[in-house]
């Protein structure tokens, strides 16, 4: 079995926010079929699945944690111990400030750098769990930060990120592999198949928070 979540804010205001890549990953997970219908757990909306990989089917857990972003740890942690988990089988999907939009970089462990979410996460869990790390690009300043991650998505920036969405999505088989490279490969077949937006520099002053 594997956990797979993704981070974000509940609630409608919240819901087309830069920080809701994660959850907006784990949505197009949930429809793409296999997965039965959420439901409440764990402090979270949970849905079970399976996929079909090169070792036979993986069951999945689907987790959006309800606890809002800054305590994302209590719903992992505690669904972690119901299934009796250890932190290698989690995969945690977020939004990441330190990517250009569109680009996803797998990592194993390493530290928080800022990110409330998995800061929250490590807490409870120690840091030894796979990142997806989701792209939506920095501001350019530290104090506009939280604006810009608070802000809905540009309604052109949808396209990049329904893409990356469901190549996440359909990649998964690959993530779960069992190989050495699985994720390094995970990682080429996502932007094989969602190839990240390039901006030119006008396009990214007009997204940014004056």
């Amino acid at each position: 079995m594997h956990l797979i979540v993704g981070l974000g804010n509940p609630g409608a205001q919240y819901a087309k926010n830069r920080h809701n890549i994660g959850f907006m990953m784990v949505d197009a997970l949930i429809a793409s079929g296999g997965f039965g219908p959420e439901k409440k757990a764990f402090d979270g909306v949970v849905s079970e699945g399976l996929i079909d990989t090169p070792r036979g089917r993986e069951k999945i857990l689907a987790l959006k944690p309800q606890t809002y972003m800054n305590n994302s740890g209590l719903s992992v942690a505690k669904a972690l111990q119901f299934y009796k988990l250890k932190p290698e089988q989690i995969t945690v999907f977020h939004d990441e400030l330190d990517l250009a939009p569109g680009r996803l970089r797998m990592k194993m462990g390493g530290g928080h750098a800022g990110h409330n979410g998995l800061r929250s996460i490590m807490a409870h869990i120690g840091p030894n769990f796979m990142r997806g790390r989701m792209g939506i690009g920095h501001p350019g300043a530290k104090e506009l930060v939280l604006t810009w991650v608070l802000a809905d998505f540009g309604k052109s920036d949808m396209t990049w990120v329904e893409a990356l969405d469901d190549a996440c999505v359909r990649a998964l088989p690959m993530l779960f592999s069992g190989t050495p490279d699985a994720a390094d490969r995970y990682q080429a077949e996502v932007m094989r198949l969602a190839p990240a937006p390039k901006f030119d520099a006008r396009q990214l002053a007009a997204q940014k928070p004056q």
